[in-house]
């Protein structure tokens, strides 16, 4: 008889935690609280716009692939996944602009805008960033690591000492480029993880790699199409999916996890439970005993949660020609802009501002002649006793401002469709820890980048997937953390047996 195997949330981790286990064997159901599958990877649509209301972004479609072979399919057969060049259009405050492309001789002829000697700047930070990918290709990316005595299994010392774990993201790049706009702009790259360049570790350099070495994509269709595709194969696994089904706690006896308990009163059993929800959320809402609440205070001390963000879905009567698929209007002053948001906790008033625009890749995202803007504006996560602190109507006009100020007149004006999220609604939707976009933060001072365990400290068969696990938040980490999940499961699993 087959083992069965629950899943807490319907994300891209737990549909990918999902589709290993089917594939190892278990009887596998999901429980998703939403009406849909896919977590904060969502969509929504009026008047004829189309929005991707998370990620816009694919990075490292080779985990999407190796996932779907890992089942005996094909990914093509499911998404078809596209290049996007220019990757970034970034606006600076004094009106500079500077695009990031994968073709290193256009990439050279945009830095000498505002450095002369770029060559071997750019050939320098490249190999840096390069040499830290290979590196993760080893350990960070192979295997599910709790710590740095789980790294240390994998490398040698050399190896270690090549991860700069002496330096921050911004310390690499100031030793390499020593110029504030090239800084600024490759900096912003850890922000896919949400964290901050100025306390994470050094090592989150290798996405200038990722980027820049392996590309940028964006899913035909519509970035939720990864979602779709997705729920296909699982459907075709038979895995039961049942949605609009809030979990009211978990049912434990003794150190193990028997399964959980929906709102509805309805009891599913199961031998593994993996929880796409974060892990100090499950402990501190879905554990029925104190040691649940001490666990959370514990975590949240070494594992604070990402940023949050304000999300402006704006429809638009006409096309912004100066901007490209995806823009960052940066700062004046990133030190404090950061300072603002992961030391002072509060949205800062002279945010970096991302406007992604899908229809400049996918015209069925927008009428013709019109733009579907999906707004971002990175906020600290709520602290507890915090919802409704900020009035989010008024930092949306210092966005709007922003905006129109950096050339983009008459933006109110153009507005025709207009949905907004704010981190009460990511919280409130998705559960995470404080409204949290990314999971939890690298920082290199409290816990050196690494997150929290996959494999509870306190519960023999209580497993966790997502951006609060390694390695971390992002459409490829949260999908990679699901087939790691699933590695240590098989690994303990196998333990057992022989034990």
């Amino acid at each position: 008889m087959k083992k069965k195997a629950i899943v807490v949330g319907a994300g891209l981790a737990g549909m990918s935690a999902a589709i290993r286990l089917s594939g190892d064997g278990y009887d596998v159901k999901i429980i998703e609280k939403n009406s849909n599958v896919g977590g904060k990877l969502n969509k929504r649509e009026g008047k004829g716009f189309s929005f991707d209301t998370g990620p816009s972004i694919l990075t490292m479609p080779w985990v999407l692939e190796q996932l779907f072979t890992s089942v005996h399919r094909r990914v093509e057969d499911y998404i078809t996944i596209q290049r996007v060049e220019p990757q970034w259009r970034t606006f600076f405050e004094d009106g500079t602009k500077i695009d990031v492309t994968s073709d290193l001789p256009d990439m050279l002829e945009e830095m000498k805008k505002v450095s002369g000697d770029s060559s071997a700047k750019l050939t320098e930070l490249i190999h840096y960033a390069e040499n830290m990918y290979e590196l993760c290709m080893k350990s960070f990316y192979k295997y599910s690591l709790a710590d740095l005595k789980d790294l240390k299994q994998h490398h040698t010392l050399k190896e270690l000492m090549a991860m700069d774990p002496l330096s921050t993201v911004a310390d690499g790049t100031k030793k390499r480029l020593n110029n504030k706009y090239l800084e600024q702009m490759f900096n912003f790259f850890v922000m896919y993880v949400g964290s901050n360049p100025y306390q994470a570790p050094a090592i989150l350099n290798q996405l200038i790699y990722v980027q820049l070495g392996l590309g940028i994509h964006y899913v035909k269709g519509g970035m939720y199409n990864i979602a779709e595709g997705m729920k296909k194969l699982l459907g075709e696994l038979r895995v039961d999916i049942q949605l609009n089904s809030p979990v009211d706690h978990l049912v434990i006896e003794g150190k193990e996890v028997k399964g959980v308990r929906t709102a509805d009163g309805t009891l599913h059993e199961a031998d593994i439970v993996v929880s796409n929800l974060e892990a100090i959320p499950v402990y501190r809402n879905l554990v029925p005993h104190k040691e649940g609440q001490k666990e959370a205070k514990k975590l949240n001390k070494k594992f604070m949660p990402s940023v949050s963000g304000l999300v402006l879905l704006l429809g638009v009567d006409r096309q912004f020609d100066d901007l490209k698929h995806h823009n960052f209007f940066f700062s004046e002053n990133p030190e404090k802009e950061f300072s603002d948001i992961f030391d002072k906790g509060i949205p800062s008033d002279d945010p970096t501002v991302y406007i992604g625009i899908s229809a400049r890749s996918d015209e069925t995202q927008a009428p013709k002649g019109k733009d579907n803007l999906f707004v971002l504006t990175h906020v600290p996560p709520l602290k507890e006793g915090e919802q409704g602190k900020y009035d989010w109507a008024e930092y949306r006009e210092l966005v709007l401002d922003k905006l129109e100020r950096n050339g983009m007149k008459g933006l109110r004006d153009s507005i025709e469709f207009e949905y907004r999220f704010t981190p009460e609604d990511l919280e409130e939707l998705y559960g995470p820890n404080g409204g949290s976009i990314y999971g939890v933060a690298s920082d290199k001072k409290k816990n050196s980048g690494f997150k929290i365990p996959a494999k509870s400290e306190l519960y023999e068969n209580l497993y966790f997937v997502g951006g609060s696990t390694h390695p971390g938040g992002g459409v490829p980490m949260v999908t990679l953390s699901g087939q790691l999940t699933a590695d240590l499961i098989k690994e303990h699993e196998t333990q057992k047996q022989m034990s």
